[in-house]
């Protein structure tokens, strides 16, 4: 088996269905933040629909699906479904808390327990050594660590940048300061 960066099969895309587990409220919350950004940028449309790139992304980042496949399948460039992705989660990211803000917020609702966990998100393996820092020796797999603070209920209230998998979850909150935040 060979790794290549062109489509499977022919030169006709074959496109299946799949069920995402993911709400229409995502789905819209995430086109809503992108139909402002095309606003704010005056931008005169795109390829497809707000609603159907959110999608699109949403699957590429749920799934860890290949952009070519997906592009393919949409009649887009590979190109095309990158930039949306890398957009999309830059409107995210802008729309996270900052720490000190969310445990702010916490104290201020009378919050005396925060609890703190590192976890790996499994992502596929990709070649070459700049993808090594992504093996996490604990799990045995590839993947990328985040920091999540939860409240005693056990809600989300803040998570960390991506992080390689290798990362450990002390070395994460060291970085993040999340100790003198507390």
């Amino acid at each position: 088996m060979k790794n290549t960066n062109m489509p499977a099969e022919g030169a006709d895309p074959l496109v299946y269905q799949c069920r995402l587990p993911l709400s229409t409220n995502t789905v819209a919350y995430v086109a809503g933040l992108l139909r402002k950004r095309m606003r704010e940028i005056n931008s005169p449309g795109r390829l497809l629909p707000a609603g159907r790139i959110a999608l699109l992304v949403l699957a590429m980042l749920r799934h860890d699906q290949r952009a070519l496949d997906l592009a393919g399948g949409n009649h887009v460039s590979e190109t095309t479904m990158r930039r949306w992705r890398d957009e999309i989660i830059a409107l995210l990211a802008a729309k996270a808390p900052r720490l000190d803000r969310a445990l702010r917020k916490i104290a201020n609702r009378g919050g005396e327990v925060v609890l703190i966990d590192g976890t790996l998100i499994p992502t596929r393996r990709r070649t070459g050594a700049a993808n090594r820092p992504n093996y996490s020796g604990k799990h045995h797999r590839h993947g990328l660590h985040f920091l999540a603070l939860t409240d005693e209920r056990g809600r989300l209230i803040w998570i960390s940048a991506a992080r390689p998998g290798r990362t450990h979850d002390i070395t994460a909150a060291r970085r993040d300061h999340v100790l003198e935040h507390l």
